[in-house]
């Protein structure tokens, strides 16, 4: 007896994804009770884990006196042995089992979250955030959006570039100077919270030619869409010594390939569970604002040429063409008009007014901006004496320019939005695991 006890004391934890490596075995499982079905003198448990689902068969009146109590939800210990039953989740599932609680359930679960489909709406969803997420859909959300992540920073590091952290407590902005920025008190003075880690990772760039973030990002916009939150993931690039404008499209273009070769690797039985499909890679294709908006005129009778920027609508409808026409999720629009980019990005020699920059849409959305930035002193006074900005809060952003700054250029693409438009998501709030918008501040 007490070597048996000894045995179980030291027994190591199996995950559910590996139960079918073991038949014949006893193991030990741990988990939340997801399901629990009592019938008589048997009852059925399926378990719960980070790896995902196996069922164990409770038999005999001592232990199924364990259950009369517990709910779903319970964590609890199961040791068994494993028996081969292609119904069971992973072809196997546990008999003779034996259960330990390891913390009970304290009141009833306000959301039935073991089933296909909670049937909730999305306030409904995101109020009861910290239950909700245990549901395997929502679990699958963010296990593809944490490859996306993972993807991006693989790519990146295969290329060369070096990982940088930016401040986000910032005494300027990248693109306005403070406007649309948070305000936080630091100390005596007033600081903000920071939009782009633009001015940062051009600095970088200087340093190590080739520079890349993750990090969060803060918009002080009062949206309430469906397509803005106010804290979000930037996946953010710069790089040095480029050529033209274009190197930036190139290597957006492999990027995209990358992921979605990525995700075709890592994500395929998510994509499933989420009824999603991964795109098929073709080469994005790319056009002018202009030429986009003639197109939505010939094709969608949208009189929108010669504005600065695309409507929600057209972004919808400028990717349903590009889908139709040239069979891609993607497309590249290029050339917007000064007035409409930041100070720091470099307009087109070749066409005044227009700007080296892009936009890559995708599946209706803009997830992606960026372009080609100025590199010389004089370029930046002038652009900003055009726009009557002083350079106040800028002096040690703009010092660089006085030290020799190589032509460089960078993106960015937003994470949520990026698996919202994977996954075919009604939201970009199902894509953040705590979103936060003009309305929600918790949980």
């Amino acid at each position: 007896m007490i070597g048996i006890i000894l045995e179980e004391e030291n027994m190591k934890r199996v995950l559910t994804s590996e139960i079918n490596k073991h038949i014949g075995e006893e193991i030990l499982l741990e988990g939340w009770i997801h399901k629990l079905r009592k019938l008589g003198g048997i009852s059925f448990i399926v378990l719960r884990d980070r790896a995902g689902l196996a069922q164990a068969v409770i038999d005999g009146a001592k232990e199924n006196d364990k259950l009369k109590e517990l709910t779903t939800e319970t964590v609890v210990k199961i040791t068994g042995k494993v028996v081969k039953e292609e119904r069971a989740p992973h072809g196997a599932e546990l008999h003779d089992a034996k259960i330990e609680i390891l913390s009970p359930v304290k009141e009833d679960i306000p959301i039935a979250i073991n089933k296909k489909e909670m049937n909730i709406n999305l306030d409904t969803l995101l109020d009861n955030r910290p239950i909700t997420l245990r549901n395997p859909k929502q679990r699958a959300i963010f296990r593809v959006q944490r490859e996306v992540l993972d993807a991006f920073r693989s790519f990146f590091e295969e290329h060369d570039f070096t990982e940088v952290n930016t401040p986000k407590i910032v005494c300027s902005g990248a693109e306005t100077g403070g406007a649309e920025m948070f305000e936080v008190k630091y100390f005596k003075k007033k600081a903000l919270l920071a939009q782009s880690p633009q001015l940062y990772k051009q600095i970088m760039a200087g340093v190590y030619e080739r520079v890349f973030e993750t990090a969060y990002v803060y918009r002080a916009e009062p949206h309430a869409t469906s397509r803005h939150i106010n804290e979000y993931m930037s996946l953010d690039m710069e790089m040095a010594f480029i050529d033209s404008w274009m190197d930036l499209i190139d290597i957006h273009q492999d990027l995209i390939k990358y992921m979605v070769e990525w995700l075709e690797k890592h994500s395929k039985n998510d994509f499933e569970l989420l009824g999603a499909t991964i795109p098929k890679y073709v080469k994005i294709p790319q056009m002018k604002l202009k030429e986009a908006q003639e197109i939505l005129e010939k094709e969608f009778g949208e009189k929108c040429v010669g504005e600065p920027d695309l409507e929600p609508k057209h972004e919808r409808q400028i990717c349903e063409y590009a889908a139709k026409k040239y069979g891609s999720d993607f497309v590249f629009i290029t050339h917007y008009p000064s007035k409409k980019r930041p100070f720091y990005t470099m307009d087109d020699p070749e066409s005044p007014g227009e700007t080296l920059s892009f936009d890559a849409l995708f599946r209706g959305v803009e997830v992606t901006t960026g372009g080609q930035r100025l590199h010389l002193y004089e370029d930046y006074q002038e652009k900003m004496k055009e726009r009557k900005m002083t350079e106040e809060g800028f002096e040690d952003y703009l010092s660089i320019f006085k030290y020799g700054m190589p032509p460089h250029g960078g993106f960015c693409l937003g994470l949520e939005r990026l698996t919202e438009k994977f996954l075919g998501l009604s939201n970009i709030r199902e894509a953040s695991l705590f979103p936060r918008d003009i309305n929600r501040l918790r949980p």
